[in-house]
């Protein structure tokens, strides 16, 4: 398939062919689902953590003794019913992380890829640079290109210029070729792909 090439400044430069084993394909909604889930689990701490019983520093001798007094056999302060005792079923620090094979992994990213271009949400630049690091002269070209949620993929480097204009508008992120991922990808309306980043993406996946 084709798709126009355009410029930062809205003119046309051209064509470029996608591959249709990359962009091509009938986007799954179950394979972005798994892949975004594993995502987001994967960023997790699990670093949330409460004290239990045997955890909290408090005397293990009997409270009163076991029989005569008319209350509950209780033997220590510890027990979670009393203040300052411990947590009962409390979380522990845990890896919530999951694994999805490599070859999984890469479907998704092709299925997100696709899904884009079946929305006619994916645009082709020819580079995006920027003479300077000016958020306001940045913002005024992406409100005549109608990029309001834009999740920008430059080649192997970022241009830093561009990279520190676009870092103060909201809901525009840019990422090298490397960083390409599926949440980043279905979680902003507009994918933009440099044409460095379209041979990147079918060399990877050649």
């Amino acid at each position: 398939m084709e798709l126009s090439v355009t410029t930062l400044e809205g003119k046309a430069s051209g064509k470029v062919s996608l591959s249709e084993t990359v962009f091509g394909l009938d986007p799954r909604a179950d394979i972005l689902q798994r892949m975004v889930r594993y995502q987001l689990a994967k960023r997790r701490s699990g670093n949330h953590q409460t004290l239990g019983r045997s955890d909290v520093n408090r005397t293990g001798a009997k409270m009163y003794r076991q029989k005569g007094t008319g209350n509950a056999r209780h033997h220590a302060a510890s027990a979670p019913q009393f203040r300052g005792g411990g947590k009962a079923h409390g979380p522990d620090t845990r890896d919530h992380s999951h694994g999805l094979t490599k070859k999984f992994r890469a479907l998704a990213l092709r299925h997100a890829l696709s899904s884009k271009v079946k929305e006619e949400t994916l645009v082709v630049v020819d580079d995006v640079v920027a003479k300077e690091p000016k958020t306001s002269v940045l913002r005024t070209k992406l409100e005549k290109l109608g990029w309001s949620n834009v999740l920008v993929i430059c080649g192997a480097e970022v241009d830093k210029n561009f990279q520190l204009a676009a870092r103060n508008i909201p809901n525009i992120d840019v990422l090298p070729i490397q960083g390409i991922n599926v949440y980043d990808i279905l979680r902003r309306g507009k994918l933009v792909l440099t044409k460095s980043a379209v041979d990147a993406l079918e060399e990877r996946f050649k």
